[in-house]
């Protein structure tokens, strides 16, 4: 067989790729329509991958994605790799664009500005605004001192090296891009240290979307306030038409998000009557592009006009199967934006002497100012010292948006090249820093408030069931129960499987565990629940006892070794010479099932053996796997292993197995497949029964004299005719 060899495939395509772009280059359309969309395309895929490859490096070495996906834009970028000359690429396949304010193509910075408008968008779905509301006083003005703090010491250190008045679009923006929060990194950090629910949790979510909301107000204001001083004004500030922008600002946002909230519950029954999620999720993010459009005409960034719509959708019953139905989208054009805006990063002025001392001197204010500025107002709403400290930690990661509002300045004319690298700088050294020590803080084995805060009406019904297999077809049923009622489900896989089931006012939040259900509704809900809960097992046990009725276990399980007469599946991929045996030394069932264990054990297979071994008794306890004619295939589905693995043994004198036809088993075949996995369980028992169908391959396998004979013997008839 022909090895592939991978370094001559690469080179192969590398040839075929320099090949066609020569010839494209030769067509003479280098100029046109063609040309640029071809430009387009190549620069996309490039962008796709490194993005990927980018997000997954800093992942392995536990720092988050987005910061790969930068690292990846700056090196694939105009200023690095993207410039130099290519077959088919004179000017590289990023070429450097230096007549207009942004060094990257156009059509590739509308890709970006589409990305940032779904990445609003799905951020205004994701705010709890029950939550939002909830904590809206102790968010507001913890949020206000996240936003003041770090405005006026951002603006101040710019103003200090620069040498420039208040007032200078440099220093307003750069006052502005600190004032951002990454609700994303925060949530994901207090996700993995199960602090969401936390009033520490709950009130850093609600300060930073605050932060986010009012930083992209404010960067309206400071746009609008650029447009007047370019006018020239003589050297006066015109503060009543800069008062005019600022009330013009928020009276279109809350505006709008008043009006967008009253109406989310007709425009939700509108999207509905497409009945296809699919279509009318693609719709919804239709009308946030119309409304982005909207808040761009009237002087705002698109990107509000954005989250209001998302914000606006965010109450109704089908915010999560939108979310959930635009996930592809999110994981497309997003990592284009983050790779896009390191892409814009002039790598020379970032490694300048200048860049690098005033962003430092930047990042320490952008951090120190959310710690302190949401920090001490903690103190004053029932925080202690180590809750105010969270709190100031989990205001400071920066991402998203402090990325959309340096882009906007540096695509607008607004801020110079330095001033976006120390931007950047200061985005880089947030997300560098914050996380770990939010972690750590958030370990510290202590409450950080001083009083209990308010609970409230939320109420978790918890279900325990006998098996895990009972607890599986349930949460089924009860899914189906619930589709029947109308209600949107959205599936979140996060360690756990957790499924969120929304209709109009009805929130219920299920978690799957091992041996039970765990349900969280408003109390007024919960009788709800519990009948949703007895009459899908009363439509259960209907559906078993007609099961019975239809077919008996018993015999379909005679059938298995009766059916097939070949192996269609290679078993040798999981059966190896040391976990084989021809002399089990066990006397009775349990002792077998525990020596074929022991086998796989001592073969290095089994992660946990003692979840291995209670999967396969668990198994056992619901029907006998004794087969006929001297067979049994004791197996199970178990956390204790990663993989299907498999033993084999022989005990000729054979044991009472309980068997279907009730003589002594013989040939004993285990079966250890990973529970979460997917995996061949069902195509490895198939196969193997399938082997031992034939009385000649059961009597020869039976009288193997070793373990080499025995796999010799297992590998003949598993290619029989």
């Amino acid at each position: 067989m022909m090895k592939i060899n991978g370094k001559k495939i690469i080179s192969l395509l590398i040839l075929l790729i320099s090949s066609s772009t020569a010839l494209w280059a030769s067509s003479g359309e280098s100029g046109g329509m063609t040309h640029l969309m071809t430009m387009l395309v190549f620069q996309l895929g490039i962008i796709i991958f490194a993005a990927r490859l980018g997000g997954l490096f800093f992942k392995k070495i536990k720092l988050p994605s987005v910061l790969g996906e930068l690292s990846a834009g700056i090196l694939i970028g105009p200023y690095v790799l993207g410039s130099i000359a290519l077959p088919g690429f004179a000017e590289g396949i990023f070429p450097l664009i230096t007549h207009q304010s942004v060094p990257i193509s156009q059509e590739l910075y509308g890709f970006s500005t589409v990305a940032a408008i779904i990445l609003l968008f799905i951020a205004g779905l994701e705010t709890d605004l029950t939550l939002f509301l909830r904590f809206s006083v102790k968010g507001s003005i913890i949020g206000l001192g996240g936003i003041i703090v770090p405005f006026f010491l951002g603006s101040g250190v710019a103003m200090y090296f620069l040498q420039k008045p208040l007032m200078d679009p440099q220093i307003l923006l750069l006052g502005v891009i600190g004032v951002a929060t990454s609700v994303g990194i925060s949530a994901r950090i207090l996700s993995e240290q199960r602090k969401m629910d936390s009033p520490e949790g709950v009130t850093i979510l609600a300060a930073a979307v605050i932060d986010d909301v009012v930083g992209i107000i404010l960067l309206a204001i400071v746009l609008g306030v650029i447009n007047i001083l370019s006018g020239g004004h003589g050297g006066s500030l015109p503060w009543g038409e800069i008062g005019m922008i600022a009330v013009k600002a928020f009276s279109v946002w809350l505006g709008f998000t008043a009006l967008g909230l009253i109406c989310a519950k007709y425009i939700s029954r509108f999207l509905k009557t497409f009945k296809s999620v699919t279509v009318f999720s693609v719709l919804s993010l239709g009308l946030a592009f119309i409304l982005a459009g909207i808040f761009e005409q009237a002087g705002l960034a698109m990107i509000i006009g954005a989250y209001v719509m998302g914000l606006s959708l965010s109450k109704t019953d089908i915010s999560y199967v939108i979310q959930e139905h635009l996930h592809p989208l999110h994981e497309f054009f997003v990592p284009i934006f983050f790779t896009v805006m390191g892409m814009m990063v002039n790598i020379n002025t970032l490694f300048s002497t200048n860049v690098l001392i005033i962003g430092l001197f930047y990042s320490i204010a952008a951090i120190a100012g959310k710690i302190i500025g949401g920090g001490i107002p903690s103190l004053f709403m029932k925080f202690n010292k180590l809750g105010a400290l969270r709190i100031g930690l989990g205001l400071v990661p920066r991402g998203e948006v402090a990325l959309i509002i340096a882009g906007i300045g540096l695509s607008s004319g607004a801020m110079g090249e330095e001033m976006f690298g120390v931007a950047v700088l200061m985005v880089l050294m947030a997300i560098l820093i914050a996380p770990p020590l939010l972690e750590k803080a958030l370990k510290v084995d202590a409450s950080g408030t001083t009083l209990e805060l308010e609970e409230s009406d939320l109420v978790t019904t918890v279900f325990d069931f006998p098996s895990e297999e009972m607890t599986e077809f349930l949460i089924t049923k009860i899914i189906l129960e619930m589709k029947e009622e109308g209600f949107y489900i959205h599936t979140i896989e996060a360690g756990e499987r957790i499924y969120q089931m929304r209709k109009n006012e009805i929130f219920i939040t299920m978690t799957e565990e091992e041996k039970s259900v765990s349900i969280t509704s408003r109390l007024k809900d919960v009788g709800f629940v519990k009948t949703m809960v007895y009459e899908s097992l009363l439509k259960l046990h209907e559906t078993v006892n007609k099961l019975k009725d239809t077919a008996k276990p018993e015999s379909l399980q005679k059938d298995l070794t009766r059916e097939t007469n070949t192996a269609a599946f290679d078993i040798f991929k999981f059966i190896d010479i040391d976990s084989l045996t021809t002399d089990l030394k066990s006397e009775n069932k349990n002792d077998v099932i525990k020596e074929l264990l022991k086998i796989l054990e001592d073969a290095g297979k089994l992660d946990d053996p003692s979840e291995c071994e209670k999967a396969v008794f668990e198994r056992e306890a619901t029907m006998s796997t004794g087969m006929q004619y001297g067979i049994a295939i004791p197996h199970g589905k178990s956390t204790g292993v990663h993989s299907l693995h498999a033993a084999v043994g022989i005990k000729k004198e054979g044991i009472e197995f309980a068997s279907l036809d009730g003589e002594l088993s013989k040939i004993f075949i285990m079966v250890i497949s990973p529970k979460q996995t997917a995996g061949p369980h069902i195509q490895f028992l198939s196969s193997i029964s399938a082997i031992l169908n034939s009385e000649e391959a059961r009597k020869n396998i039976l009288n193997s004299s070793s373990r080499e004979d025995l796999l010799e013997k297992l590998r003949k008839y598993s290619v029989r005719k």
